[in-house]
């Protein structure tokens, strides 16, 4: 975002700065002027920077969640050329929503933007305050302070991974963003550090620093800004800094999938199993502890689907209901900690499959689709 000037102030004797936190005022003042001279320079051209919507700024914070910018970047574009206002959004089906959202991951983060977009439609205004913004769903502190400075220059401090990692490398704090105490340090750090003219460009600042210079692994320290105070470059070892945060041991799974074919057109059903990606289409599975038992809770999943058209025609006639095959693929996927691998199972029927859980795609159309990441790979896996 382009940084604004401001003539506030001019011909008035400046009052020194106050010593906030831990350093003294002059400290802060010269870290932050270094800081925001520096972004001036190098900030990135991004497409939701020097854009005063607070409707924008929403969506690409909403985005950036967990995901990174090279990721996020053609999909804000998009998003913005389909929604490219809150009504829009608010009008829009959600279907479409997923669509547009399908590959993103995170697909609650979509949810709630409808939801939310829905909301403000009933209200005259975007809201400019905290408690406003907080109200609507999916909007949690960090993203009500990213809007409020960025968009209203309103004087919040924003605090994710890359801003913790940053200011605990410049006050050699240790601990990670997940304990409290680590936490509550670093926020009364950024109260001294926050520039009050320019928030929205000091929080813009301090990320990009994190995104580009101040890295987990390998940090560029020769060309930060903030050598000058930083503890950790003078420590020797900023890696140090801040502790890692510890790591869920990851769980693996194994999950069948079925292949239920109708000429060119393939069955996908809401939700994988066991609560994940319930918005999104994806294949007929299930999950178990070994290859046998996936396939036995796969079998369950689609006896039961398809139970109430065809259960008296097989009784009668002693005809199975369905027969899996042997597997056509195999895959391994990732779904936060968890570790997936799967194989796919052609699945004969013995006519026609017709149930209202059951929803048919022509198989060249998924990629258009709401459709998860998982359903995309396997997709490539059968074409």
């Amino acid at each position: 975002m382009t940084a604004k000037t401001t003539t506030k102030g001019r011909g008035r004797r400046r009052k020194p700065p106050v010593a906030v936190a831990g350093r003294p005022g002059h400290i802060y003042a010269a870290i932050r002027r270094a800081l925001l001279e520096w972004f001036r320079a190098h900030a990135r051209a991004l497409p939701w920077r020097g854009t005063g919507d607070p409707y924008a700024v929403w969506v690409s914070e909403i985005m950036l969640q967990q995901t990174q910018i090279a990721t996020v970047t053609p999909f804000y574009q998009r998003f913005l050329e389909a929604f490219p206002t809150v009504s829009h959004l608010a009008q829009a089906p959600l279907e479409r929503v997923l669509e547009l959202w399908s590959g993103l991951g995170y697909y609650r983060r979509a949810r709630h933007l409808h939801q939310a977009a829905q909301a403000l439609a009933q209200q005259s205004k975007f809201p400019e305050d905290y408690a406003g913004l907080r109200a609507l769903p999916g909007i949690g502190d960090y993203t009500a302070k990213a809007v409020l400075s960025i968009a209203f220059n309103q004087p919040y401090a924003v605090l994710d991974g890359n801003v913790a990692r940053v200011v605990a490398r410049l006050c050699s704090l240790r601990g990670n963003i997940h304990q409290p105490q680590f936490r509550c340090t670093v926020e009364t750090e950024l109260a001294g550090l926050l520039s009050r003219r320019e928030p929205g460009n000091f929080n813009q600042a301090l990320m990009e620093l994190g995104q580009t210079l101040c890295l987990p692994r390998g940090p560029r320290c020769s060309a930060c800004p903030l050598t000058k105070w930083c503890g950790g470059y003078r420590s020797g070892n900023p890696e140090a800094f801040p502790l890692p945060r510890p790591r869920r041991a990851a769980e693996s799974h194994h999950l069948a999938v079925a292949l239920l074919r109708r000429g060119t057109r393939v069955a996908m059903v809401r939700g994988l199993a066991d609560g994940l990606l319930d918005d999104l289409w994806n294949f007929p599975a299930a999950f178990g502890t070994s290859p046998a038992e996936a396939l036995e809770s796969l079998r369950e999943k689609l006896t039961g689907l398809i139970r109430a058209p065809f259960a008296a025609v097989g009784a009668r006639h002693g005809v199975p209901l369905l027969t899996l095959e042997e597997p056509m693929a195999e895959f391994r996927h990732g779904i936060t900690f968890r570790t997936i691998q799967g194989r796919v199972y052609p699945v004969e029927t013995p006519r026609a499959i017709r149930h209202a859980a059951l929803h048919w795609f022509e198989l060249k159309a998924l990629p258009q689709a709401a459709i998860s990441q998982l359903a995309r790979k396997i997709a490539q896996k059968i074409a």
